[in-house]
């Protein structure tokens, strides 16, 4: 399936040529005005079998804003999630820097870094692997507020319970239950409960909706907005849907093998895709109505091979062995994403000359 397209990131600064992509705000939206999680040139390399090393993220650069969505997009393997656990602290990180509100989040301070912990919350794709079944609901909820707020008192951790719980549309009479007696729709709310109850800045949703029936996928997309809205939360949005992120998200990172390919607002990669990876993926979402869907499959030109491996990615242009427009230049083009406008860059030799 399509990697899900995230929402659009403003390019870095005037000298491209040594600076990577930057996500910045979407400038039209007032909310956007306050960057508080940067990324920069972030890589996150492991060993393998004898002394090989897989980079799964390869000089990233990213910021994001209160108040907005961006989305994060890439096939299986492209290094969406590994950014969000190297966002939260999970996965180590090799270079580069990760800072919240200014602080850094790696190689700080423990005290500093256990302190602005609380502020990232994670949403997991499988709600009912990410809570614990021997637990009840009460003890879920309540064990994060023992590790982040030990001094709150038993009548303070209550309450946050209730309001957590009140914010995903749950009841007290749920506290008793355990987690398998919960639907996969109930157990998601429950882990978003779970995310909300230290009072985040931030929610990094990894695939919140794909484990759930579509009939429920909307539901949680829409609780998601109404949270946002009213605590004005920024949202890290990893997901293949593109259709999900067309509706939820306000900027738009395309990652492929671990390196940013394009990105910008979510409007402009969805109606002008610049890159031939962001319109192969545009390109793959299936047509409700069969007569399109049959139109759309006769006009989609494959992707060509699988997935390169990342142990022994491509030189250049790491998607130039899948492109239908690779050319001689792909094959030694290996520069920083450029600006093609104020909030739209793109990791493309094509798009980024005078003819592109």
């Amino acid at each position: 399936m399509l990697p899900v397209l995230p929402p659009p990131c403003i390019p870095p600064a005037a000298d491209s040529s040594s600076t990577p992509l930057d996500s910045g705000p979407d400038r039209g939206n007032p909310l956007n005005t306050t960057a508080i999680l940067s990324v920069s040139n972030l890589q996150v390399r492991y060993p393998v079998s004898g002394r090989r090393m897989l980079t799964a993220i390869d000089d990233l650069s990213l910021t994001l804003h209160h108040g907005e969505t961006l989305a994060v997009v890439g096939e299986s393997g492209c290094g969406k999630s590994t950014l969000a656990r190297a966002i939260c602290g999970l996965t180590p990180i090799s270079a580069g820097e990760i800072r919240f509100g200014g602080e850094r989040l790696h190689g700080g301070d423990r005290r500093a870094v256990r302190r602005i912990g609380k502020h990232i919350q994670y949403v997991f794709q499988d709600p009912l692997d990410a809570l614990d079944p021997r637990m009840t609901i009460a003890e879920i909820l309540a064990e994060p507020l023992r590790h982040h707020f030990p001094k709150l008192t038993r009548g303070e951790r209550q309450r946050r319970i209730d309001t957590a719980l009140d914010a995903v549309a749950l009841s007290p009479r749920h506290l008793t239950r355990y987690p398998h007696e919960f639907s996969g729709g109930q157990a998601q709310r429950i882990g978003i409960a779970r995310a909300l109850i230290c009072e985040p800045s931030i929610l990094i949703c990894d695939e919140p909706v794909s484990a759930l029936d579509v009939s429920i996928q909307a539901q949680i997309i829409n609780l998601l907005q109404d949270i946002q809205r009213e605590r004005r939360l920024a949202m890290l949005f990893i997901s293949h849907d593109l259709r999900v992120v067309r509706h939820i998200a306000d900027r738009m990172m395309v990652l492929y093998l671990g390196r940013l390919m394009e990105a910008g607002p979510a409007a402009a990669l969805f109606d002008q895709p610049r890159h031939p990876y962001t319109r192969a993926l545009l390109a793959a979402i299936p047509k409700a109505d069969p007569a399109e869907e049959q139109e759309r499959l006769e006009a989609t030109p494959p992707l060509g091979n699988d997935l390169p491996s990342p142990l022994d990615p491509p030189s250049g242009c790491v998607f130039r062995t899948r492109c239908p427009e690779a050319a001689e230049p792909c094959k030694t083009y290996r520069h920083p994403p450029m600006e093609l406008s104020l909030s739209h860059a793109v990791n493309c030799v094509h798009a980024t000359t005078p003819d592109g």
